[in-house]
């Protein structure tokens, strides 16, 4: 499987009300082999990550329709829309604890450095001054890794807990085992191997010193002489 095969897993939500601007990010992102979904508003975007507002009066009133469900590993959103901006969208996103690991770009044809770094703290892996550019994109790509890299189930081994207080009642945690406590594990063995094999040797040395046949020929030597 090439490069391009692996990048086409990743799923792009862009985010601008200029139709110019959302083709060229979308024809970057294709060029890069990612799949692509472009909305022109914060409020569509929101409604195609599944989040509903119940009160338009209290804009913080957000949560997930489970209904819609969409794997986005990234989204790029311009930060001058009309409505929302694409400040406003951040945090909505940062807000929601189904969807706050997804990575958030922030897109604007104006260098703003407080507007910049309070996008920043607010959780924008990234700032891009318009046109993007291709070199621009290709910086995505370690972001979006970052939702990738999740431990595979299969890798988990299940270990079986009984509380004490009810014994009927069984927790099941899933432990992966690391290289590093597997080394400390065979570290362990050999030191008790070595300290068992040492006190073999103490015990077969304390045995012949007190063992009959010493004393016995001692006492003979003595009778001898």
């Amino acid at each position: 499987m090439g490069m391009a095969a692996v990048e086409s897993q990743f799923h792009v939500l862009a985010v601008d009300d200029s139709v110019i601007d959302r083709k060229l990010i979308e024809m970057l992102l294709k060029t890069s082999a990612c799949q692509v979904t472009t909305v022109d508003s914060g409020s569509k975007a929101l409604e195609f990550l599944g989040l509903q507002e119940h009160d338009k009066n209290q804009t913080n009133c957000v949560s997930l329709d489970n209904h819609q469900e969409a794997e986005i590993n990234l989204i790029i959103t311009d930060y001058c829309m009309p409505g929302m901006t694409g400040y406003d969208l951040l945090k909505k996103i940062k807000e929601s604890a189904s969807l706050r690991n997804i990575p958030v770009v922030i897109m604007s044809s104006e260098n703003v450095p407080s507007r910049i770094s309070r996008c920043l703290e607010e959780g924008a892996e990234e700032f891009f001054l318009k046109p993007v550019r291709l070199s621009d994109v290709n910086k995505l790509r370690p972001h979006m890794m970052k939702t990738k890299c999740k431990i595979p189930k299969q890798q988990q081994q299940p270990e079986i807990i009984v509380t004490q207080d009810n014994q009927e009642s069984v927790e099941i945690t899933y432990v992966v085992p690391s290289e590093e406590n597997q080394e400390s594990d065979n570290i362990v063995q050999q030191q008790k191997s070595q300290g068992n094999s040492n006190n073999n040797n103490k015990r077969k040395a304390i045995e012949e010193k007190l063992s009959p046949d010493r004393t016995r020929q001692r006492l003979s030597s003595l009778t001898a002489i």
